[in-house]
């Protein structure tokens, strides 16, 4: 039985932090058995919000090189810049002429970017960023999309220009599904709903046990928790949210501790910067791995671009065929 495949992806932004594996690595490799899995570094997509290029190979190595410490495997599921496969670019202006402006504008995930990035002049490239990620997604034939519930409206543009593009010139590519991580999104430190590079709010999946200490002792919690003895509110402490996310055998028991006031936050905050680092270890020990063996990461690389070329060649042939212009 054939297997349906999968596009995913991420904008090099160097190295990851929780929050990605959480909201996607931790899917990613469920998913790499039962699926034929692309992944794809989006350097492309890095120029809709930002034109500094200079950093981009340096930070598309180190989250290549995250992936590969989080346990994503490159003989199953080839990893390459967007860059580097031309066809990209071909597929993307062919679907720029299947949908109109007035689509795009109403795309609500464009609509939070542009408010929560402060942007006042929105640029062609940002206004039809879901249009390259449509063609991202279905150069690759990609049947399902893993993403996040704020993702979900670019995954519906990829399905409109899908039908489209089959109804005016002939069947080619599938409809995708959303796949939805079921635990999209993780909050930042400072209890912000995104954890993000750019706010100074994350831990990093290369951060050792003393950094992580260090920047949990300052994360946020229930204000009205003072001391120990307090009575909590773990509904509304960042800390338990990522108790519930890392150390799930515990949660009840945690959960009562502080509610009755036996549970101190600095003990709870312990706890928790514990089970991280036990958690990140090993990927932390695979990551030093690849750092001393760069050669092996730019095979890896180069062998993924390889093979993802060899796939976007064949359905840009069938494009050409289709819209008689090869």
């Amino acid at each position: 039985m054939t297997k349906k495949r999968i596009l995913s992806g991420m904008r090099p932004t160097g190295k990851l932090h929780i929050g990605h594996l959480v909201g996607a690595l931790d899917n990613w490799i469920k998913l790499q058995d039962d699926y034929e899995s692309y992944h794809l570094i989006a350097d492309y997509h890095v120029l809709t919000t930002r034109l500094e290029t200079k950093n981009i190979y340096n930070d598309s190595i180190e989250m290549l090189i995250d992936w590969l410490a989080c346990g994503l495997d490159p003989i199953k599921s080839p990893m390459f810049r967007q860059s580097q496969i031309k066809e990209h670019t071909e597929l993307h202006l062919i679907f720029s002429m299947l949908i109109t402006v007035n689509r795009l504008e109403r795309n609500p995930t464009v609509k939070d970017q542009i408010r929560d990035l402060h942007i006042e002049h929105v640029i062609y490239g940002h206004l039809g960023y879901p249009v390259l990620q449509a063609a991202d997604i279905l150069l690759y034939k990609g049947g399902a999309v893993p993403v996040g519930e704020d993702q979900v409206p670019h995954v519906e543009i990829s399905r409109e220009i899908a039908r489209k593009f089959n109804n005016q010139y002939g069947v080619v590519f599938p409809e995708p599904e959303p796949l939805l991580t079921k635990f999209a999104r993780l909050q930042g430190l400072d209890g912000n709903a995104k954890m993000s590079k750019s706010l100074n709010n994350t831990i990093l999946l290369s951060d050792e046990p003393a950094i992580i200490k260090a920047k949990i002792k300052k994360a946020v919690t229930d204000p009205n928790k003072i001391r120990k003895g307090d009575p909590g509110d773990p509904d509304i402490c960042l800390i338990f949210s990522y108790h519930k996310k890392f150390i799930s055998a515990e949660v009840l028991e945690i959960n009562a501790a502080c509610r009755s006031g036996a549970l101190g936050c600095v003990d709870c905050k312990m706890k928790c910067a514990s089970k991280i680092s036990e958690l990140l270890n090993p990927i932390i020990e695979k990551r030093h791995y690849y750092e001393q063996k760069l050669n092996e990461v730019t095979d890896i690389l180069l062998d993924g671009e390889k093979r993802a070329r060899n796939t976007a060649q064949v359905t840009m042939n069938e494009v050409r065929e289709k819209m008689k212009l090869g």
